[in-house]
């Protein structure tokens, strides 16, 4: 990919019709932005560090993780992203910022990622939306009645998520999606500051893939949670019951396993009908 060196555009968002430059600056008025431009930057790990212990609201996690800085090769990317595009979507600003998670500030049943794409929640500001990803996830949300629909194409799409909370263990959309363990570990504070706001409601915790599975065993860890020793593994539709809350495995709804069949709209269906049982149950 190569850097766009034309004119800075503001195009329209697809829904509202408000005018952006790609990335959006905070506080512009892009839907869902959690952010002004007040709003603290952290430029380096440290201030990560720093930043996700202090925060006491949801509210100002979203805003600071929003417009996070401090992974440079992660800012770059995301941004050329941001401005070359995909030609599909070349008349279409694009957020080109950290994903923040969402849906519920109460949430019974927290979903964990590994990261956003460059052309869906990069372009949307939501997580998972805007790609086929997350088209099959909030289909299986719905269908077992933890999302109010399942149209997932921007932030202003009417989409609500029943006591459930989506987030990723990194921010912002890496290189061949693949995040570094530098990266990693720069970001895991702001999933740490997410559970420690939420924790008191979560009963479970699903986790997309390997690498969610290993971020949130850790997030648990560094809440207090009693994780054994060894940990637990992870396999699709795997559990593991830990100081009161349950993890639940899940193969990622990646195209790769989707289209292949290694992960079925049924298959999905029963990981979030196992969540929302459990979850009913705590």
């Amino acid at each position: 990919m190569t850097r766009h060196s034309g004119a800075v555009q503001r195009l329209p968002h697809p829904r509202t019709g408000g005018r952006f430059t790609s990335p959006v600056p905070p506080g512009s008025g892009w839907p869902g932005d959690p952010a002004t431009p007040r709003t603290a930057v952290a430029q380096t790990a440290a201030h990560v560090v720093s930043m996700a212990a202090a925060t006491q609201s949801l509210e100002e996690l979203d805003a600071e993780v929003s417009v996070c800085r401090a992974c440079p090769r992660l800012v770059e990317w995301r941004e050329e992203a941001a401005v070359v595009k995909r030609r599909s979507y070349a008349d279409e600003p694009y957020w080109g910022r950290p994903a923040p998670g969402w849906g519920s500030s109460r949430p019974r049943v927290f979903v964990v990622g590994l990261a956003p794409a460059a052309h869906g929640a990069n372009r949307t500001g939501r997580i998972f939306t805007g790609d086929r990803s997350g088209d099959f996830l909030f289909a299986a949300l719905h269908r077992v009645g933890l999302a109010n629909q399942a149209l997932c194409v921007d932030a202003a799409d009417g989409l609500a998520l029943n006591e459930t909370r989506v987030a990723a263990a990194v921010r912002c959309a890496p290189p061949a999606n693949a995040p570094t363990p530098a990266e990693r570990a720069t970001c895991a504070p702001w999933l740490d500051a997410e559970w420690r706001l939420t924790a008191a409601h979560v009963r479970v915790v699903v986790a997309l893939g390997g690498f969610a599975w290993r971020a949130a065993l850790q997030m648990l860890r560094t809440g207090g949670v009693p994780v054994p020793v060894p940990a637990p593994k992870f396999g699709h539709a795997a559990t593991a019951e830990m100081g009161g809350v349950t993890l639940v495995g899940c193969y990622h709804p990646s195209q790769q396993n989707t289209f292949t069949g290694k992960l079925t709209p049924q298959m999905f269906d029963d990981v979030f009908r196992t969540a929302k049982a459990l979850a009913s149950d705590g």
